[in-house]
């Protein structure tokens, strides 16, 4: 039986303090999307992990060039349950639309950027330049909003928590990769 008293904000306590749990740290990064200045680009830094073991879960299922199906599987999973987390979580941080300390969206999307990127062509500052450069497009994407970002955080609850980072990190992606291409062609 639920508890729906839990779903709502605590008068005793601020909002920052309101959501706890297995959903409050999903939700807000174990914490890092309480940090007092860009919580969601610090939330954001636990996306490149769970990119690599996305990754590494594609190279594990065949190899370096895996399967992309259960590379796609696994975003699809964490994007899903994205949206319950932030539905709740949102529901416990005080009703806003898109709490700042919410910060899943960003976490879950990172993969999204890195889709396609031939892991197996880059080593060393090549490697590390590739990861700079994809989270600071997802970054920029998910700031500035492209359309149709803006319009699609307007969905209800936790889907337009998530929804605009879905599409800010399929931009990112694209410009990750225009990027990759005009460097491999300009350098050789």
């Amino acid at each position: 039986m639920t508890n729906y008293a839990e779903d709502r904000p605590h008068p005793d306590r601020p909002p920052g303090e309101q959501s706890s749990g297995l959903v409050g740290l999903m939700a807000t990064g174990c914490g890092f999307g309480y940090a007092p200045i860009f919580p969601g680009t610090f939330g954001a830094l636990w996306g490149l992990p769970l990119s690599w073991a996305v990754v590494q879960i594609q190279i594990a299922s065949l190899g370096p060039r895996g399967s992309l199906l259960i590379q796609l599987a696994v975003i699809a999973a964490l994007c899903a349950v994205g949206i319950p987390i932030c539905t709740l979580a949102a529901r416990r941080l005080g009703g806003d639309k898109d709490p700042s300390a919410i910060v899943w969206d960003e976490i879950a999307s990172m993969p999204i950027t890195f889709l396609f990127v031939p892991w197996d062509a880059y080593q060393g500052w090549a490697l590390a330049g590739v990861i700079v450069l994809g989270f600071l497009l997802h970054r920029i994407c998910d700031i500035s909003k492209p359309p149709p970002c803006r319009q699609v955080e307007r969905f209800p609850a936790g889907l337009g928590i998530m929804a605009d980072d879905w599409f800010a990190a399929a931009y990112a992606c694209l410009l990750l990769h225009g990027c990759l291409w005009a460097a491999s062609f300009f350098s050789g």
